[in-house]
């Protein structure tokens, strides 16, 4: 089974991958709605999901996947009260058959933004055979 690490984290300059290779499988890291580029996120769920989910679509393409390949999730969230906020914004990125998903409150999400950050996901997903 050969491993293989495919994009790191210069944006926060951690020491772990956004995203691993194993066979057909990718794991990818927890994604949050920070402004990669300026360190700042928006104030609110919804707007940190909506960012959330185009730095997670960058991360995917770096591996020329989508979010139909994506077969697993995990969600956390700093306030459950943010959790239908949140939904509605994540069902429009994906299509039938949605992936399993497990959604867990946390206290809090490191503090690399200007505000604090309410949403994290992490995800697995399969390359399908072409």
């Amino acid at each position: 089974m050969s491993q293989m690490s495919t994009s790191t984290n210069a944006a926060f300059g951690l020491p772990y991958s956004t995203i691993r290779q194993v066979g057909n499988f990718y794991y990818i890291s927890g994604h949050t709605g920070v402004d990669l580029s300026t360190k700042t996120a928006a104030h609110d769920i919804k707007n940190q999901t909506i960012n959330l989910f185009k730095n997670l679509e960058d991360t995917l393409k770096t591996c020329r996947l989508s979010f139909n390949d994506i077969i697993k999730t995990t969600v956390f969230l700093t306030d459950m009260g943010d959790f239908a906020a949140m939904n509605e914004i994540y069902v429009t990125y994906f299509s039938d058959p949605k992936p399993a998903r497990s959604t867990v409150a946390i206290r809090e999400l490191p503090r690399v933004a200007d505000v604090p950050l309410k949403v994290e996901i992490e995800a697995i997903a399969i390359k399908k055979s072409q």
